[in-house]
């Protein structure tokens, strides 16, 4: 799954977690990083989730900047992003004026697969508030969208919305129609760069059973094949 700035955003192959890709003028250091244990556990947290959010979408800022804009103190931002640069997802730009340190997010999006975490009681729970809290994350941002579509012009209307499918599938076969959707996503990541008609959107992808009092005997993943 991915994610990339749901308060977000990141994704199990390119897909679960959440997040969208990063959107802000300074690129970031890697396309992606795949989430440990412990990474899990620092960023399963509702301000260092928007905290690495706000730094893909909009590109370096400080603790009283992401303050501002997430209407919270600079002291508990300043708290946060050291506790995500310890695990590796923000670090300090070292380009900032005095103590007016400047982060930025260090990739543009993370990932990972819920079987990295099976076993482990806290990072299984950790997944679990995070993957709801992207989940929710949508439902807001969604919204907003729905009470200003209408400002918009019609060929945007036309062209943003929503759509639901039901495919019958195999475990194996759903995670290679994820791979394909994500490898679309990524030839249309910055095809608008330099025209001032493109607009930042963001894409989700949500896969989920629809027939779930009948979960799957467990076996190997050749036998489902």
């Amino acid at each position: 799954m991915a994610a990339s700035d749901s308060p977000s955003p990141a994704s199990p192959t390119p897909s679960s977690g959440a997040s969208s890709p990063s959107m802000g003028d300074d690129p970031t250091d890697h396309e992606d990083v795949w989430l440990t244990p412990e990474s899990l556990r620092v960023l399963a947290h509702p301000l260092r989730s928007r905290l690495l959010g706000a730094l893909r979408r909009g590109g370096p800022a400080t603790a009283t900047d992401l303050a501002a804009a997430l209407g919270t103190n600079s002291g508990a931002t300043s708290y946060h992003l050291r506790k995500l640069e310890s695990v590796g997802l923000v670090h300090d730009t070292e380009e900032g004026e005095g103590k007016r340190r400047l982060w930025r997010a260090s990739s543009e999006y993370h990932s990972w697969h819920p079987s990295d975490f099976e076993g482990d009681e806290d990072s299984e729970t950790a997944l679990n508030w995070l993957t709801r809290d992207y989940a929710r994350h949508f439902s807001e941002q969604y919204d907003k969208w729905l009470d200003v579509s209408t400002t918009w012009p019609t060929a945007w209307q036309d062209a943003c919305g929503s759509s639901d499918a039901s495919v019958l599938v195999t475990a194996e076969s759903l995670e290679a129609m994820r791979e394909e959707m994500w490898d679309l996503i990524e030839r249309y990541r910055r095809v608008g760069q330099g025209n001032p008609q493109a607009r930042r959107i963001a894409v989700y992808a949500f896969a989920y059973p629809l027939d779930l009092d009948r979960p799957p005997a467990a076996g190997s993943r050749e036998s489902s094949r």
